[in-house]
């Protein structure tokens, strides 16, 4: 086995082992958790840079991508570059991509956004969305279809092909 394939081999055990432990320890997992076909949990959060909010109401009849992310989770740097490419290629197609920097002030978020060239919209998240999506570890990637219902829900590392076959699945 490659280095590479070891260490995400190692990662997503990781993160499988994290939820095991959350799980067997009884922690509270809120039951509006969304689920493929639930509506997806509102929210209003603020922009990391350039004032305002941005709600999920406010964007109904869209393709939403939501990419949670900190600054501190490399796994969400390994994968940052592929959400950037497919925000690129999909957003003429309506698709929204935001990245939901949870947990971090605004120039943590900031600083992780400029290095990786985030071009769509980040978001600050002190807790309150963290806890309606049930983020437990991350990333966390939420795929929501133009009619506000969770198409794909993911805790973990998601490959290229595979976050390309979720946004393709909502557009």
């Amino acid at each position: 086995m490659s280095r590479c394939a070891r260490s995400s081999f190692v990662k997503s055990l990781a993160v499988t082992a994290l939820v095991a432990l959350v799980c067997s320890l009884g922690a509270p997992v809120k039951a509006g958790v969304p689920r493929a076909g639930q509506p997806a949990p509102p929210f209003t959060l603020p922009r990391a840079a350039g004032g305002g909010k941005i709600s999920l109401a406010s964007l109904r009849g869209r393709p939403v991508y939501l990419n949670f992310f900190a600054s501190w989770c490399s796994p969400c740097a390994e994968e940052t570059p592929w959400v950037v490419e497919f925000y690129k290629k999909y957003r003429s197609r309506g698709l929204v991509t935001l990245g939901i920097n949870e947990l971090e002030n605004a120039k943590k978020a900031l600083e992780f956004a400029k290095q990786h060239d985030i071009p769509y919209p980040v978001l600050i998240d002190d807790g309150p969305m963290g806890k309606d999506y049930g983020v437990i570890a991350m990333p966390l990637h939420v795929f929501i279809d133009r009619r506000g219902k969770v198409s794909t829900f993911r805790l973990g590392e998601m490959t290229r092909g595979e976050i390309e076959a979720a946004i393709k699945k909502i557009l």
